[in-house]
C-alpha cells in the first residue's frame, strides 16, 4: 500500500510538469482577460483534485500543491509564466497577506502553550482532571462543555480547547483523532448559533442591510447540521463507541495506549517540566487570553468610540483582534511565569521559538488551503454556483431549503470557507423568497448549515487545519476519522429540511430532526455490533 501510495503521487507530479511542459507552446499567445474554464465545473477542478489526493496518499502538502497547480494552469488558460505569475503572486503572496493576522497568532498561543507546559501548568491540570474526572465520557463530554462556552471565534476555540483538554483526553487514553474531532464539532457549529461570534458578524455583513443579527437569530432554530452536531457528540460520547476510521483510533488508544495510531506524532518535551507548577498555571494565562482577545476584539470593532456590544461585533476583525489580545496576553504570562519562579527569563525566551516550530505544520497547511481558495476565486467558483441556484430556484418550492443545504456543503467542502460561501449564496436566498415567507428563514438557515458542513469535512478547511493544530493530530487522520460523523449529521439534516421545506414549523421540526438522529446512531451501532460479533 505504501509503495503505492509513493507511485501515486510520483505519478501525479510527473502528470503536472508534463501539463506545464506541453503549455510551453502557448508562451506567445499571452494572457487572456477571463479565463476560458471562467463560472464552469472546472472551477470547481482543482480543489476536488487536492482533496482526492489528499485521501488517497494520506500526504497534505504536496496534494494541496498539486491542486494550487492546477488551478494556475487553468486560470492562465495554460500559458506557463502566467500561471507562474498567479501562482505566486495572486495564490501564495495574497495567501500570506490575507492570513498574516491568524499566522501571528498561531505562532503566540504556540508560545503561549509551550510556557505553560514548561511552567509545569499542564502537567499539574492533567492531575487534577484525573484525579477529577473519572471516565472517558466524562473526559469528552467535558471538551465538548469547554468548546461551547468558547464561542467567539473558532480559531481561538480549536487552540484553546485543545492546549486545555489534550492532558485530561490524554489521561484517559482518548485519541488525538477524537480529541481533534470534539474541538472541531464545537467550533464553527457553536459558533454558528452563537449570536455574539465572529460568525454572527460575518454573517450580518451579507445579509440586508440592518437586518444582519435579528435575521441570524431568526435562522438558529432551523440550522439543522449545527444543533445536530451538538446532540451527536452528547450522544456518541455517552454511548460509547464508534465506526468508520474512528473506531481503530480509538481502540488503539484505549488497548494500546497508542493514542496517534499512525502519522506524525507530537514531539516529546526534550526537558521534563517544573515541579513547582500548578493548576492556576495553566488556568490563569487561558483566563486572560480569552478576557484580553474579547476586550480586543470589541475595541477593534469600534466598541470604546461608542458603538453597541453587538455592533462591535459586527464590525470587527479577528485576524485584528485576536493578534492583539494574544500578543497582550503572552507578555502577561511571561510577567506571570517568571514572578511565580515556575520559569527563568532565559526559559521563557526559549519557549518562543519552540512554540512557532509547534505551528509551522498549520501554518504551512493554511497557507497553501488559502492559496487553493484564491484560485478557484480567480476560476469564477462563485459565478458558477450563483448560476446553478438560479437554475435550481425554478419547480423546486417546497424542496428548495435541501437544495440549498446540499449546494452549499458543496461548494464550502470544495472551496475550504464557509464565510465564502455565505458571501455567494446568500444574496442568492434572499432573492428567491420575499421576507414574509416562512421559506426565507428556512432557507437561510440551510444556507448557513450547509456551508458549516462543508467546512467541517473539507480538509482544505482553516477550522479543519485549526482542530488538528488543537488535539496536536495529523491532518489526514483528522479529517479521515472526522468525515463519517459529519456525512451522518449531514444526511440527518438533509432529511430535516426536506420536511422543514413542507411542514415550515420549527417545533414540530427540530424535534423530529433529533429523535432521527438519536435513532440513526442506535441503528448505526447495533450495524457494527453485529458486524463485531460475526
Amino acid at each position: 500500500m505504501k509503495n503505492f501510495k509513493k507511485a501515486f503521487t510520483a505519478v501525479t507530479f510527473l502528470t503536472v510538469m508534463f501539463m506545464l511542459a506541453m503549455t510551453l507552446c502557448c508562451f506567445a499567445e499571452g494572457e487572456a482577460e477571463t479565463p476560458k474554464m471562467y463560472a464552469t465545473f472546472w472551477a470547481l477542478i482543482p480543489p476536488i483534485i487536492a482533496i482526492g489526493l489528499a485521501l488517497i496518499t494520506k500526504e497534505v502538502y504536496s496534494s494541496l500543491f498539486v491542486g494550487i497547480v492546477v488551478g494556475a494552469l487553468f486560470a492562465a488558460d495554460f500559458a506557463p509564466v502566467s500561471a507562474m505569475d498567479k501562482l505566486v503572486e495572486d495564490g501564495l503572496m495574497a495567501a500570506v497577506a490575507d492570513t498574516a493576522g491568524i499566522f501571528i497568532f498561531l505562532v503566540i498561543l504556540g508560545v503561549i502553550v509551550a510556557l505553560v507546559n514548561k511552567a509545569g501548568g499542564s502537567a499539574a491540570f492533567g492531575k487534577w482532571a484525573k484525579k477529577n474526572i473519572k471516565t472517558r465520557p466524562g473526559a469528552m463530554l467535558a471538551t465538548f462543555v469547554l468548546g461551547v462556552l468558547i464561542f467567539i471565534d473558532d480559531y481561538f476555540n480549536c487552540l484553546t480547547v485543545g492546549s486545555v483538554m489534550r492532558p485530561v483526553t490524554d489521561s484517559h487514553k482518548i485519541s488525538r483523532a477524537k480529541l481533534a474531532f470534539l474541538i472541531d464539532a464545537t467550533a464553527a457549529p457553536i459558533c454558528m448559533i452563537a449570536p455574539i461570534s465572529s460568525w454572527a458578524a460575518a454573517v450580518s455583513s451579507y445579509a440586508p442591510e440592518g437586518k444582519g443579527i435579528a435575521l441570524f437569530i431568526k435562522a438558529i432554530p432551523f440550522n439543522f447540521y449545527s444543533l445536530l452536531t451538538l446532540v451527536f457528540v452528547i450522544a456518541i460520547s455517552l454511548m460509547q463507541f464508534d465506526y468508520g476510521p474512528m473506531k481503530l483510533h480509538e481502540q488503539n488508544a484505549k488497548n494500546k495506549g497508542d493514542l496517534y495510531t499512525c502519522g506524525d506524532k507530537a514531539e516529546v518535551p526534550d526537558e521534563a517540566p517544573s515541579s513547582k507548577g500548578k493548576v492556576i498555571d495553566l488556568v490563569l494565562p487561558i483566563l486572560v487570553l480569552i478576557i484580553v482577545c474579547v476586550i480586543a476584539l470589541i475595541y477593534n470593532g469600534g466598541f470604546f468610540d461608542g458603538a453597541s456590544f453587538v455592533d462591535a461585533f459586527s464590525d470587527t476583525d479577528a485576524t485584528v483582534g485576536l493578534p492583539w489580545g494574544a500578543l497582550i496576553a503572552l507578555v502577561l504570562t511571561i510577567i506571570y511565569l517568571v514572578a511565580r519562579r515556575v520559569v527563568s527569563f532565559k526559559e521563557a525566551m526559549e519557549c518562543i521559538p519552540k512554540g512557532f516550530n509547534a505551528m509551522v505544520p498549520a501554518i504551512l497547511i493554511l497557507t497553501f488551503a488559502t492559496t487553493l481558495k484564491n484560485m478557484t476565486g480567480l476560476l469564477g467558483a462563485a459565478d458558477y454556483v450563483d448560476g446553478v441556484m438560479k437554475n435550481a430556484a425554478t419547480g423546486l418550492a417546497s424542496f428548495l431549503p435541501a437544495v440549498i443545504f446540499l449546494v452549499a456543503c458543496l461548494l464550502s467542502f470544495a472551496t475550504g470557507t464557509s464565510w465564502g460561501t455565505f458571501g455567494i449564496l446568500i444574496p442568492i436566498v434572499t432573492a428567491m423568497f420575499p421576507p414574509e415567507n416562512p421559506l426565507f428563514i428556512i432557507g437561510m438557515s440551510a444556507c448557513l448549515a450547509g456551508a458549516v458542513c462543508g467546512d467541517h469535512c473539507s480538509p482544505i478547511s482553516d477550522t479543519t487545519i485549526m482542530s488538528s493544530a488543537g488535539g496536536q493530530c495529523n491532518h489526514i487522520n483528522h479529517v479521515s476519522t472526522q468525515l463519517p460523523y459529519a456525512i451522518t449529521v449531514a444526511a440527518v439534516s438533509f432529511v430535516s429540511y426536506i420536511i422543514s421545506g413542507f411542514v415550515q414549523n420549527v417545533w414540530i421540526c427540530l424535534p423530529i430532526a433529533i429523535i432521527l438522529m438519536i435513532a440513526t446512531l442506535f441503528v448505526i451501532k447495533a450495524v457494527t455490533a453485529d458486524k463485531k460479533q460475526a
